[in-house]
């Protein structure tokens, strides 16, 4: 409490030139910031074609009206699209062998028996047991799960893959996409699977990294939503649960772009394109847009459990490695296993290898990650860790605790650590 008016007088002046400077000295660090984000983004190779050109995609409105006939007319129409503004103008000094978007390259998509990047079914070859619904990761295609889908086919089920918008074409899609474009095609991808096999038949959603979360994402969805089909199983391949901190602020780092000479401003990476089914460059909306997905489920995985609707989920199969440099392990655990119910989920996860001589490429704290995110048993999901059979060995072996119990079970994998093959300089590195 002030003394007098005077004194609270004083005080407020002071306090207000302090905000002021405090501002004044956010607004210098701000801009200081922004104009070496800008000056930065000037060095290293020029924008190309497919850095620049923005196909029409389908967007989470057109989806959502939409079903997989006419989503598939959009699709061929945008590559259609791509080929005409983008492979058919590259100009001489771009046609290299290495390059996907040189149509006389070897890796150009075009020329490969089937085109992955393109969504496709998987049809059993009988009527369908079941289906399964494959969504894949940030940057990638529907190549990544192709192997997945086969086995799935010949176990008897209808594989589904999308192709998620801004996917399998040029980078620069991902520049405009949202996530809830990529929401929207879940759904739909669903809705074929589901109409294809029945509705009574089961159904499965297996989602890599980005498409992990959109998986769970629509499971929890699913929960609300009576007119969303609920699936009886997810498969989780290092589903982005949860990401950097860093990816939080990523979008000021494109806030140079909006002028058209810092138009590399909008990248994070610029590199060769020699991947014919996954994009090399990386733009700032690519991060901007997981991050706000993994938001969005997080807040959705905290909501449903605070209500108790997690009893309802599905079993969930996950399969993480213990040190991933884009995925948060953490976060695995603490923002979803955590809440799971005990309802036959499983964690299944890939040590690093114990017997390898990697101290130099790796923090000691990967030595100690696994008992450090790993609680104690008894957990509520079945938890099986995969690594070596001793610590001087490549055998593999895996670990195994049943829901609810206390100790583990260890069995002998047919599989084997490849030995290091990097030069080694330590006197300890084994000789081969």
């Amino acid at each position: 409490m002030c003394p007098d008016v005077l004194s609270c007088t004083g005080m407020a002046t002071r306090l207000v030139r302090l905000l002021k400077r405090l501002l004044l000295v956010l607004s210098v660090v701000a801009v200081t910031l922004i104009v070496a984000r800008a000056w930065d983004s000037q060095r290293g190779p020029p924008l190309e074609p497919w850095h620049t050109y923005v196909p029409d995609d389908m967007d989470a409105s057109r989806i959502d009206k939409a079903d997989w006939a006419q989503y598939v007319r959009a699709e061929e129409a945008v590559f259609r699209d791509v080929r005409a503004e983008v492979i058919d103008k590259v100009d001489a000094q771009a046609h290299a062998l290495g390059n996907r978007f040189y149509a006389g390259s070897p890796i150009y998509p075009g020329n490969f028996a089937q085109d992955w990047n393109r969504s496709y079914i998987l049809e059993p070859d009988g009527p369908p047991v079941g289906s399964v619904v494959l969504l894949h990761g940030l940057t990638d295609s529907p190549y990544s799960l192709r192997h997945v889908a086969r086995r799935y086919r010949e176990l008897g089920f209808v594989a589904v893959a999308i192709r998620m918008p801004a996917h399998g074409t040029v980078p620069a899609a991902l520049t405009t996409v949202e996530w809830e474009d990529w929401d929207a095609a879940t759904r739909l991808a669903v809705r074929k699977a589901v109409r294809r096999a029945g509705p009574a038949k089961p159904l499965h959603i297996v989602g890599f990294s980005n498409g992990g979360a959109l998986a769970m994402k629509y499971a929890l969805d699913a929960l609300e939503d009576g007119r969303l089909a609920r699936p009886d199983r997810l498969i989780l391949i290092s589903p982005m649960i949860g990401i950097t901190s860093f990816a939080r602020f990523v979008g000021i780092a494109a806030l140079p772009a909006l002028l058209p000479a810092f138009a590399k401003a909008a990248w994070l990476g610029i590199v060769p394109e020699f991947n014919p089914f996954k994009y090399n460059s990386f733009p700032v909306n690519g991060a901007r847009q997981t991050h706000r997905l993994t938001v969005a489920l997080q807040d959705r995985i905290a909501r449903t459990a605070r209500a108790g609707g997690l009893d309802r989920l599905p079993p969930v199969l996950t399969f993480q490695s213990v040190v991933d440099f884009t995925v948060s392990t953490p976060a695995i655990l603490s923002g979803l296993y955590a809440h799971l119910p005990a309802n036959g989920s499983e964690l299944v996860l890939f040590d690093i290898n114990r017997a390898a001589i990697v101290g130099p490429l790796m923090r000691n704290a990967a030595e100690t990650v696994l008992t450090r995110i790993l609680a104690d048993p008894p957990r509520r999901f079945r938890t099986v860790v995969v690594t070596n059979a001793a610590a001087d060995s490549y055998d593999v072996v895996e670990q195994v605790t049943e829901t609810g119990a206390t100790t583990e079970q260890t069995r002998p994998l047919t599989l084997s650590f490849r030995p290091a093959s990097f030069p080694c300089r330590m006197s300890r590195c084994r000789s081969r």
